[in-house]
């Protein structure tokens, strides 16, 4: 299928080179073509310009684009997709005072989740997991990472990696799956930390890496969660098996886990609600990327992370959902883009670099998404009638988008 999509309002996002994130300065830029045309042939962008440089292009379907801005769609780098239950008592008890550390020692939380997933079939945790796909595809996410986490066994990790790949193999987006079994310490290995430690490493790891299941693994160090070395002991054996790091870091105290990370050669480190001077040297220095999860900080009331002042000591930084049933229910990236603006005081410009170029980055897609170049996907959203991307996040709480293309076709026909 060859597609010719002609007078474009405006392209946004044109780059002919994504092989390093954006940083500094580069921040403010998204560069677009006016009155533009784009070529699109099976799946992938091959050509784009201004109208008046438009060469006889043999497509088997043209589109006037005059009323719509394109740009490429949304990657999500932050997601625990994958769950079993919603937690609206949870939310209640937020409510009444309780806070997230303290609903977690009452057995809630992560826990929470985890029990309600053991009970579940691999075939409706799919299909749940399928129908929230769905729902995010139509707001704009073309790209997605999805976490496991919500297992803390071998038999349930498994499960909702297995789950993971069934998606990748039923639709047409890239998505990368990433091994969270160190999220939090289980009931049954509360008294014997080093044995939960154990089973990770010698039981799970081993299983996830036989079948295939996982690119990244992820851990939770916090405190109350997993210390520094107890991090490292993790992805220092996940690399064994090829599995680079993206961790949660700094989201309630700064424990020097973002320097650890850093040395360890992290691909991403996430949340940041919490930074010190040494945390922002670490990452400047790396080419590790730094992504804030801003609806995570509106739903508990927490700090946001301060991209803006990460971007301008040159830390490449990104943005994500953190879609998950307990601190995060809305995997909404055009919401995320208005939280990015509205609350972290970040520029449309800024944001969008982050969701987009960067984001592609964090999970190492950058030359396949993010942007649009010759050779990626054609992953586009359509926005009709608006004179910019600020409309955006300037409707917050809507989703303005006209219609998603992923790798060429929209996805609602």
């Amino acid at each position: 299928m060859s597609i010719l999509f002609t007078h474009i309002k405006e392209l946004v996002q044109v780059r002919e080179h994504t092989q390093e994130p954006l940083r500094g300065a580069a921040m403010d830029e998204t560069p677009s073509i006016k009155n533009a045309y784009l070529f699109v042939e099976h799946g992938c962008i091959i050509d784009y310009g201004s109208m008046d440089q438009l060469q006889p292009h043999p497509a088997e379907e043209v589109y006037n684009c005059e009323d719509h801005i394109i740009t490429p769609g949304y990657v999500d780098s932050h997601t625990h997709l994958v769950f079993a239950a919603t937690r609206e008592k949870e939310f209640e008890d937020r409510i009444h005072g309780l806070s997230y550390e303290e609903i977690a020692a009452r057995g809630g939380g992560i826990l929470n989740s985890a029990a309600k997933l053991a009970s579940m079939s691999e075939e409706d945790l799919f299909n749940q997991a399928q129908q929230r796909l769905n729902d995010l595809m139509a707001m704009g996410t073309t790209s997605i990472e999805v976490k496991s986490g919500y297992g803390l066994s071998v038999e349930s990790e498994l499960k909702i990696l297995r789950v993971v790949n069934r998606l990748q193999e039923k639709n047409h987006i890239p998505i990368k799956a990433t091994f969270l079994g160190a999220h939090a310490i289980p009931l049954t290995y509360k008294e014997d930390r080093d044995g939960y430690l154990k089973l990770i490493i010698e039981e799970m790891l081993p299983a996830i890496a036989k079948e295939q299941l996982a690119d990244y693994i992820d851990v939770f160090c916090e405190k109350n969660y997993f210390t520094v070395d107890e991090m490292l002991r993790v992805i220092e054996a996940g690399s064994a098996y090829g599995l680079k790091a993206k961790v949660h870091v700094n989201q309630f105290n700064a424990i020097g886990a973002i320097e650890a990370a850093v040395k360890a050669g992290a691909v991403s480190v996430d949340h940041l609600e919490v930074m010190t001077a040494v945390d922002y040297e670490a990452l400047a220095a790396s080419s590790t990327i730094a992504t804030g999860l801003p609806s995570c900080s509106f739903f508990l009331g927490l700090d946001y992370a301060p991209m803006n002042e990460m971007i301008d000591q040159n830390i490449a930084v990104a943005l994500a959902t953190d879609y998950n049933p307990g601190s995060t229910p809305s995997g909404n990236m055009n919401f995320v883009f208005s939280l990015a603006c509205i609350k972290m005081k970040m520029t449309p410009q800024r944001a969008f670099n982050a969701l987009t170029v960067n984001a592609a980055h964090a999970m190492g897609l950058q030359d396949e998404v993010g942007s649009i170049t010759k050779g990626k996907r054609a992953n586009l959203l359509f926005f009709k009638n608006i004179d910019s991307i600020a409309a955006v996040p300037y409707n917050f709480g809507n989703s303005i988008i006209d219609k998603v293309f992923v790798n060429g076709y929209d996805i609602n026909n």
